[in-house]
């Protein structure tokens, strides 16, 4: 049995896969879930639900059958997908005396502090009201995100459990688990229950991409597990097929995988781990010696400047090779570090003015690389 007992906070993604039928929507399973989730309430458990299905329920609705490729299209169909798979929310929890509300979000709202800050807010206000948010990525208005290694829901369901606190992701899916190849084609392969690390042999066993409509597959839910597991946030992958599958996760019951957490880092060392950078500061050898030490970076080990960014963006730290060594938030914008290069801490006031901070950034201003396999 698992321990999930600690857990007063947990994030649900729902595929796309398990949202869809022939004529559109299945109703039953939104409902199955709903009922679900209030009875995780019951038992007073804050849950944050990210649900896929906008796009390919915009897709039905305009009787579009085939891939949707297209990021106009993609826009369109979720644009008219989006009132469809929150009316029918809405219903479901309203039969259990809940509440629901929509939150849109894009990968920029999580990478400016402030308006992460906000989020955060916003939704610590509507779980304490006892609502449910049903977060999705707002793809009516996204480009960037559209199609590519972060416009998936898996990510956005890491990211936000990782920034929001969460202690246990669950990402449900057609699949009930992690195997070590295709069970469909092979029998003899195993389901990993647990694992405490995720190894590019893990990430091996995970090939091809989802349905028509979706955009993930059993890599992108592993990518997930990662950024959750770096934030100090479990995971667990299974089926949501499975009778009763979140309120028997919950309890304890070894459904599907779960990919262990590794230490909790602080909030603030979450997100500047899980921000997207831009901009790129090039330190030199030494510097770089330095900040492997933990030692606070000064101007004089700086060797480049790539990009811009205002003072509090984050953004990446390389060695001369292009190597990433962490993320940090400067003290400095990039055009006032652009004229401290090469020099000393003693200089900078003479520089830039009086009152400014002797070094670029401390250790307690940085993060590890986000990890990628």
């Amino acid at each position: 049995m698992r321990d999930f007992s600690n857990i007063k906070r947990v994030v649900i993604k729902v595929g796309t896969n398990l949202l869809t039928s022939d004529d559109g929507i299945d109703e039953e399973r939104i409902g199955d879930i709903a009922r679900q989730i209030a009875e995780l309430k019951n038992r007073g458990i804050q849950v944050i639900l990210v649900s896929s299905g906008a796009i390919g329920m915009g897709a039905k609705q305009l009787r579009h059958f085939s891939p949707v490729v297209h990021i106009a299209m993609r826009q369109a169909c979720a644009a008219i997908g989006q009132p469809v798979l929150m009316s029918a929310y809405q219903r479901e929890f309203s039969k259990h005396n809940l509440l629901c509300a929509q939150v849109l979000i894009t990968r920029s709202v999580l990478n400016n502090r402030k308006s992460y800050n906000n989020l955060r807010s916003s939704v610590s206000t509507l779980l304490a009201l006892g609502v449910v948010p049903v977060f999705n990525e707002n793809d009516v208005v996204s480009t960037s995100e559209i199609g590519n290694v972060f416009g998936d829901n898996d990510r956005m369901s890491a990211l936000v459990a990782s920034k929001i606190d969460a202690g246990l992701l669950i990402l449900l899916t057609d699949i009930d688990g992690v195997y070590t190849g295709n069970p469909k084609k092979d029998r003899n392969v195993v389901m990993l229950r647990t694992i405490e690390k995720l190894t590019p042999e893990i990430f091996s066993y995970a090939r091809g991409k989802g349905s028509m409509f979706s955009t993930g597959g059993m890599r992108t839910k592993l990518l997930a597990a990662q950024i959750a597991k770096d934030g100090g946030c479990g995971t667990v992958i299974a089926s949501g097929y499975e009778e009763d599958s979140l309120v028997r996760i919950m309890s304890g019951e070894e459904l599907g995988s779960y990919i262990l957490p590794d230490r909790r880092l602080s909030q603030r060392e979450r997100w500047i781990m899980n921000t997207s950078t831009e901009a790129v500061i090039v330190v030199d050898d030494g510097a770089a010696i330095a900040l492997g030490n933990h030692k606070s970076l000064l101007p004089s080990g700086i060797v480049e400047i790539k990009g811009t960014f205002e003072k509090g963006e984050v953004v990446l730290v390389t060695n001369r090779a292009g190597t990433g060594l962490l993320k940090a938030v400067p003290n400095f914008n990039s055009t006032e570090l652009k004229a401290l290069i090469g020099h000393r801490s003693c200089d900078i006031d003479s520089i830039l003015g009086k009152g400014r901070r002797d070094v670029v950034f401390r250790p307690e201003d940085t993060s590890p690389v986000e990890h990628d396999v």
